[in-house]
């Protein structure tokens, strides 16, 4: 069985945006304001997790601000300390694995020794947050190997001399991934076998950064399972898909249903955690769920629809109908066929009267309710749209905002506003 998760925010999930500050302003009093309301996201976003079966997911770096620098003087350890446990608790009940990710500039073979001392420092504000929530060593801190300074084989060599600096409680729960530039996965293999670390395999990466030797994704991937013991948990693999607009090595918009399905046929068979690395997060990782699921029934498929219909109305009117026409079948359950015109309807460029047929469609919620100075402020925006004079978000702020006062939570909870 496999599992599907992603990275740090959900889309469409209220209050759920994390919180920071600049350096200038990361007072104790403000850090602890910030702190409280980033682990209150964090809960419900566990609590978004479960109510969604989605049991794989990466908590973002950016919980405690300057988690690791002398900026942030905040106990917040102590302070936070029953936070941290409660969260622990629903996320135990919520059957959820929990990783983390440092960035880019936590590295431990650079030749630069403050680069190394802030990498370790970093690592271990990493472990700190996942000892607070009382997490085992199945929850995993992903790590690349890092740069090459102009001699791999140096610096490879480094990443091993500085490993044995890190604490266990770190080297415990530290798994490496292969990147998209330098280090490819036998590369990876070659330290995280001498240094018995888990390995993660990145599709994407591995698409772009090739071994010499050739041999399949699958073959790859056993090789990776070989790395993990059962303290680590379930073998964890990364999967993107590259942007059609963007630099290599960029992630696309959405996790797209055939190509996803080309790779899960790799994989199907395997006990395996899969991180979902895109840019709409939780809605692919749902999607992908209910793609793969053995059994289900349309219902789950309709309460999607009514996430996303007036994003489909403002796209494609007809690919609302054919969405419509495919779920009347109450028998059948075709996830495919809707997520497929689903992702055409949504790469369809937006055209104007496409838009305002699903803005008056939307204001139809409101047109017996509304005010009669905010009727007049939606059709002056509507007029200002219509007439290239403002954005659509110009007008679909307006509804926003009424959907909100008149607490209409079919809409609040639907996509069209992301």
């Amino acid at each position: 069985m496999v599992n599907f998760g992603y990275a740090c925010l959900a889309l469409g999930v209220a209050n759920t945006q994390m919180r920071s500050c600049i350096m200038r302003t990361a007072t104790p009093e403000r850090l602890q304001e910030i702190i409280a309301h980033n682990l209150q996201v964090l809960m419900q976003l566990v609590q978004y997790n479960k109510e969604n079966n989605i049991h794989l997911f990466r908590i973002s770096s950016d919980l405690i601000p300057f988690g690791s620098s002398h900026v942030n003087t905040l106990r917040w350890q102590e302070e936070f300390a029953d936070t941290f446990e409660e969260i622990g608790k629903a996320i135990a009940d919520a059957s959820l694995r929990v990783s983390m990710h440092p960035g880019q500039y936590t590295v431990i073979n650079s030749p630069d020794e403050d680069v190394v001392n802030r990498a370790i420092a970093d690592l271990e504000y990493h472990e700190q947050v996942l000892r607070l929530l009382k997490t085992d060593s199945t929850s995993k801190i992903i790590l690349h190997v890092g740069g090459s300074y102009g001699d791999k084989a140096a610096a490879s060599e480094r990443f091993c001399r500085n490993w044995v600096r890190l604490s266990d409680s770190v080297r415990s729960r530290v798994v490496l991934e292969n990147d998209e530039r330098i280090y490819n996965i036998a590369d990876v293999l070659n330290i995280a076998q001498h240094l018995r670390i888990p390995t993660i395999f990145d599709a994407l990466h591995h698409s772009i950064n090739l071994p010499n030797e050739s041999h399949s994704q699958e073959y790859w991937i056993l090789q990776c399972a070989k790395t993990w013991k059962a303290s680590d948990g379930r073998q964890k693999i990364h999967y993107s898909q590259q942007s059609s607009d963007g630099k290599s090595g960029a992630h696309s918009k959405s996790i797209y249903v055939e190509e996803f399905l080309r790779f899960y046929e790799t994989v199907r068979h395997m006990d395996l955690d899969m991180m979902l690395e895109v840019k709409d997060k939780n809605l692919s990782a749902v999607k992908c769920g209910m793609i793969v699921a053995d059994a289900n029934n349309i219902s789950s498929l309709e309460q999607e629809w009514a996430k996303y219909k007036y994003s489909v109305l403002e796209h494609s009117p007809s690919a609302y109908l054919a969405i419509r026409a495919l779920l009347k079948d109450k028998r059948a359950y075709p996830a495919k066929q809707f997520y497929n015109i689903l992702e055409q309807a949504m790469d369809e460029p937006l055209e104007t009267n496409n838009a305002v047929n699903a803005l008056l469609h939307v204001w139809g919620y409101f047109k017996e309710i509304a005010q009669l100075d905010e009727k007049n402020r939606f059709f002056s925006a509507l007029d200002k749209y219509k007439s290239s004079a403002a954005k659509v978000t110009t007008v679909k702020n307006q509804l926003y905002k009424l959907a909100k006062k008149y607490d209409k939570r079919y809409l609040l909870q639907s996509y069209y506003f992301l």
